[in-house]
């Protein structure tokens, strides 16, 4: 069985324990994939939800599930803990977990694609001046935002940056996307929850340059009447799971509600 690790740098910490990662995989007769072009079984992230983004862009990718050691501060994304080492890796190499999918975004400009689990964000590039986005919902205009950006998200991108922007928490077995502005200046300024099918068109209005993230991976810039398209992704994530919970108790758990 072959793995592939996605390790957050710059920790000495998070490097010693992506070794000992390696030697339990070895010593359960599985293989670290080095290769960037030979398909893994498994990708693992080790580190926080930021290393786990990476770490599906590559599992969607390939097609393969994707599991996460917490090694960050919420690890929202994450499944396992630092303490678990020895026995995920075991369940891993026998078979003894379950999957969960999670429905992903897409986003393109001028046939450049990307390829999301948490959200697509169109955001101004001069701090000092707001953009005027035109939101076009299955071909139909909606509404023209005033606002520093918007952020479209996937239930798993609701308790990220679209949750600090003012938008509800999704839970993960809901599909569907969510429209939030940020530090919106119009009339409308609330979240707008869309079935997963919709196809969301935003166009720069002004001669305000605009950025395009994809779960904080740079996608492009868009200038005046230039346009982002954004759909669900084709393919969903596969999430590794072990243990069965709900929504509501992991929210609880992380955020420490009494």
């Amino acid at each position: 069985m072959r793995f592939a690790l996605q390790v957050r740098t710059g920790r000495p910490s998070i490097a010693e324990f992506a070794e000992r990662l390696r030697a339990a995989i070895v010593s359960n007769d599985g293989e670290v994939v080095e290769d960037a072009e030979t398909p893994p079984d498994f990708v693992i992230a080790v580190g926080g939800d930021g290393t786990m983004l990476g770490a599906v862009r590559r599992a969607v990718a390939w097609d393969v599930p994707v599991l996460g050691f917490n090694l960050g501060t919420l690890g929202f994304l994450t499944e396992a803990e630092p303490d678990d080492l020895d026995s995920v890796v075991k369940r891993l190499t026998t078979g003894e977990f379950d999957i969960q999918k999670r429905l992903t975004v897409s986003a393109s400009i001028g046939g450049v694609d990307a390829v999301g689990v948490n959200d697509v964000v169109v955001e101004k590039i001069d701090s000092t001046r707001l953009v005027n986005l035109e939101v076009t919902i299955d071909g139909t205009e909606f509404a023209t935002y005033r606002a520093d950006g918007l952020i479209i998200a996937t239930p798993t991108g609701s308790t990220a940056y679209s949750f600090s922007a003012g938008g509800p928490m999704v839970d993960p077995n809901v599909e569907a996307l969510v429209l939030t502005p940020v530090a919106s200046h119009s009339l409308f300024d609330r979240s707008l929850v869309l079935p997963a099918g919709a196809e969301i068109a935003v166009t720069v209005k002004r001669d305000r340059a605009v950025r395009v993230n994809v779960d904080k991976w740079d996608l492009g810039q868009l200038g005046e009447e230039e346009t982002v398209h954004i759909a669900q992704g084709q393919r969903p994530a596969r999430f590794v799971t072990f243990d069965s919970y709900t929504f509501p108790g992991l929210v609880r758990a992380k955020f420490g509600l009494e």
